[in-house]
């Protein structure tokens, strides 16, 4: 198309009209004293109690069942052990799962969201200091406590903390001691042992004193028969001469 042979362009910027000039002092004293001041709250917001968040319906299904299998846990099993697990690699806590597994002994992760209110509303509520960092649980429906500590010495990530055997809180000194004590069936050998050594010692005691008496009598009676055999023998050599 056609363009016209002279083009006029402006060079540079626009003009500034607006520039930026101090507010008058007497202004700036105004806005100072007229500024709104909120009043204080009576209570400061620090004491006063945490307004709950909202959850959903599904979470607090979910927790409550974690909440019903930490209580079946403490319910159903002999022994119970909280120990504090560090990070370890997964094939170690593969192998440690195994040899417990062998001793009918399994592991239970928990969190202390959901263990810390069973505890609070238990007879185990003397557990919840332990609660404090990542724990894990040693179930077994026996007290093993001994196998127990064979595995759990062979792995350092894994610390005993306290155990709760046959309803009976029991510290890490305490699972040790626990773990000397001779199994069930003989300490129920030995106990029947000892109850049946009663008897039969009362009955010896018993028969002791009449046994020493029929001892003197025929002790007495073999004295009077020597004596008796001894004084005839005399007399009877006498008549024969």
């Amino acid at each position: 198309g056609w363009q016209p042979i002279l083009q006029q362009l402006r060079w540079g910027s626009k003009a500034v009209t607006r520039h930026w000039k101090a507010m008058h002092f007497q202004r700036q004293k105004l806005l100072a004293v007229t500024e709104y001041i909120a009043s204080r709250p009576l209570v400061p917001p620090s004491c006063l109690p945490r307004e709950k968040k909202p959850q959903d319906h599904e979470d607090n299904g979910y927790a409550q069942l974690l909440r019903r299998q930490v209580e079946e846990i403490f319910r159903d099993n002999r022994m119970v052990a909280v120990c504090q697990y560090n990070s370890m690699p997964d094939d170690d806590m593969v192998m440690m799962r195994y040899y417990l597994r062998k001793h009918n002994i399994e592991v239970k992760f928990v969190l202390n969201e959901i263990v810390r209110p069973v505890l609070s509303q238990s007879k185990y509520k003397n557990l919840l200091p332990l609660f404090v960092a990542r724990n894990i649980l040693l179930v077994s429906p026996e007290a093993k406590a001994k196998e127990m500590l064979r595995v759990l010495k062979g792995v350092p990530q894994v610390n005993l903390l306290a155990a709760c055997i046959d309803n009976t809180i029991l510290s890490r000194q305490g699972v040790e001691n626990f773990a000397k004590l001779p199994s069930l069936e003989t300490t129920q050998s030995q106990t029947v042992g000892a109850l049946a050594h009663l008897p039969s010692q009362t009955s010896s005691l018993l028969q002791r004193g009449s046994a020493h008496l029929t001892a003197l009598l025929d002790q007495h009676i073999q004295q009077l028969r020597d004596e008796e055999t001894g004084t005839a023998a005399p007399a009877q050599s006498s008549g024969d001469q």
